[in-house]
């Protein structure tokens, strides 16, 4: 062997670039080597390059080989379809040396092939084309079966073209694509591609490699396919023995829950019993909470369907009979409620509705001789005082503790027919009723609403108690209920005749709140301005006068300044500061001064119609006062 020839063996042996092999012959030509050993030379080197073409080729063979005993390796510990998809996707754009690759699968359901994974795509676009079924090249494939390669896809007029693949396609650049099925026996379920964005011819021996690496993903969507049943089957058998465990148990909870709601109702036990046993039963804190409490406005019951509610991490199930709310029992610290509990919780409802309903069927009696007492002293004040407080006592009423007369009624809609409006007047007088009783009063219908006599707690004013009880009747109805109060009533068995008198001063607040648009309030005349001092009885002037302009009476007495006489002379002069004045033989800075002093005393609408006309009748009473007195 020649130093020539073993310089080949050379090249071959550090896998020199085929331009490298015709070195030793130029080299040889250069030395004036003879004809015979050029030619020997030449014999060489193309014996060399076969064996280096040959080489190449066993190195890709080998490379192939690894690639897909890869592939069944990741198959065979299948665990991410999406991330054995991609692997796949991958080795077939490096082992074809293609500059992008990617995977379609058949949808069934819409009867095309969507873009499933991608791999060196830099269009968002293609990526998400969607082929129907016999359109562009993997349309083709996905319908045919067979695959499909062009070395220019615009220009080929083999496949259906469309502005929308045609589009992705020049998007992302491609030119050259190679397309194979992804075969599941005779069923094709998608399209593995190769594809280049410059002009190429794909050789039989690539076609080959990406149709065993489309086998590859069928096995693989097939075989995750039916992991995912297999386990979709698995979970429904567990869920479903779960299902029975709980509903089991639930059945037996239910049971319980049936038998101590009986033996109370047996028993004879109260609202707060329920409650009890159902806290034991939940596994959490339930109580009843009465129709005007504010879990019963955060839960926003309204005692017409009879559900179960929720409001946060408060469960409320609301107590009622006829349509009126009677209140509603609250389970707390119980976030999550599964529906038979939430069947449980209902149906303790219903069972404190029916223990409510006949304690109020016992209380209903003593409720009529309560409405009987309170007749009695409206319609004949001349009744013994003496018997009318021995009645009283019986009923756990204090007659000769001050107390107001409420004159109530529902402002609701108009009620369609004589027998609802009927019905309203029944609801309004069980429910004060029951706020009578409750408040050691007196509750009575009367004049197509209720009457009310009510003991007034120490520091509280009849306004004051008017309102709460509008506030409570209208949240236990669930509809506006207005409420007209009389002035305080000191002992009203010494004086029977003032409850009359005190009922015909309600009736007259009421009327006017009415009047006034403040439907569902409630007031008394000392909240109605000069309005009141007409409609009171007692015409209290100076206690008008004191509320209306007190302040400023006060403050000229401390400081001997002159506010009340300015305010006259500023209202008689037609409210001009100019003329007021001149009235006063003043400054005008010192009038601007003083009503300063008095929009501070009496509230910046002191100048408004409403207050401004109060105003003035204040003035003038204290005026009228003042000159008596002189």
């Amino acid at each position: 062997m020649s130093q020539e020839q073993a310089s080949y063996l050379e090249l071959l042996a550090r896998g020199a670039a085929a331009e490298a092999y015709d070195r030793p012959a130029l080299l040889a030509r250069a030395d004036g080597a003879a004809a015979e050993t050029l030619a020997a030379l030449e014999n060489a080197k193309q014996l060399a390059l076969r064996v280096r073409a040959e080489l190449a080729e066993r190195r890709r063979r080998e490379a192939e080989l690894s690639a897909l005993f890869e592939t069944a390796h990741d198959l065979a510990g299948l665990r991410d379809l999406d991330a054995v998809l991609r692997a796949i996707v991958q080795r077939a754009r490096s082992l074809l040396g293609t500059e992008v690759a990617y995977l379609c699968l058949n949808d069934p359901d819409e009867g095309d092939t969507y873009m499933r994974v991608t791999d060196g795509s830099v269009s968002a676009r293609f990526q998400q084309l969607r082929l129907g079924m016999g359109e562009g090249l993997g349309g083709l494939v996905a319908q045919t079966a067979r695959p499909y390669v062009t070395d220019s896809y615009i220009d080929d007029p083999r496949f259906q073209h469309t502005t929308t693949i045609d589009s992705g396609v020049q998007d992302e650049g491609l030119v050259a694509i190679l397309g194979v099925p992804l075969m599941l026996g005779s069923q094709v379920i998608g399209v593995l591609f190769a594809a280049d964005r410059h002009a190429r011819v794909f050789e039989r021996e690539q076609i080959a490699l990406l149709a065993s690496f489309a086998a590859h993903a069928a096995v693989a969507i097939d075989t995750a396919n039916l992991l995912g049943e297999t386990r979709t089957a698995l979970a429904e058998l567990e869920k479903a023995n779960e299902i029975i465990k709980e509903h089991s148990a639930l059945i037996e909870r239910a049971s319980d829950v049936h038998d101590r709601l009986t033996e109370l109702v047996l028993r004879g036990g109260g609202v707060h019993d329920v409650a009890s046993a159902l806290s034991e039963v939940l596994d959490g804190t339930v109580e009843f909470a009465g129709p005007g409490s504010a879990s019963v406005t955060a839960l926003e019951l309204t005692g017409t369907d009879g559900r179960a509610k929720c409001h946060g991490e408060v469960w409320g199930a609301a107590v009622s009979a006829g349509g009126e709310l009677l209140g509603a029992l609250v389970l707390r610290g119980h976030p999550g409620l599964d529906p038979v509990d939430q069947r449980t919780l209902e149906r303790a409802a219903m069972v404190t509705s029916l223990l409510l309903l006949a304690r109020r069927s016992a209380g209903e009696a003593e409720q009529r001789v309560r409405g009987e007492l309170l007749d009695d002293l409206l319609d004949a004040p001349d009744r013994d005082p003496r018997l009318l407080r021995e009645r009283a006592v019986r009923l756990r009423a204090d007659l000769d503790a001050p107390h107001v007369v409420l004159a109530a009624r529902i402002d609701g809609p108009a009620p369609d027919t004589t027998e609802r409006e009927t019905a309203d007047r029944r609801r309004l007088w069980s429910a004060a009723s029951h706020l009578a009783a409750t408040g050691q009063g007196l509750a009575a219908t009367r004049d197509g609403g209720t009457v009310l006599l009510l003991p007034l707690a120490p520091g509280d004013t009849a306004a004051g108690l008017a309102r709460r009880t509008a506030r409570q009747l209208g949240g236990a109805l669930r509809e506006p209920v207005t409420i007209g109060a009389s002035a305080v009533v000191e002992a009203p068995a010494a004086r029977p005749g003032a409850i009359a008198e005190a009922y015909a001063e309600a009736r007259r607040c009421l009327d006017a709140l009415r009047l006034l648009g403040r439907s569902g309030d409630g007031a008394a005349a000392q909240d109605l301005g000069f309005l009141g001092l007409l409609l009171a009885d007692t015409r209290d002037i100076e206690g008008f006068v004191q509320r209306t302009i007190g302040d400023l009476v006060a403050y000229d007495r401390r400081r001997g300044t002159d506010l009340v006489r300015t305010l006259g002379a500023y209202f008689e002069s037609g409210m001009s500061p100019a003329r007021t004045k001149d009235e006063l033989h003043v400054h005008v800075n010192t009038v601007a001064q003083r009503l300063e002093r008095v929009a501070r005393l009496l509230g910046p609408d002191w100048q408004s119609p409403a207050r401004a006309l109060e105003i003035q009748l204040a003035l003038r009473l204290h005026a009228m006062a003042a000159a008596v007195v002189r």
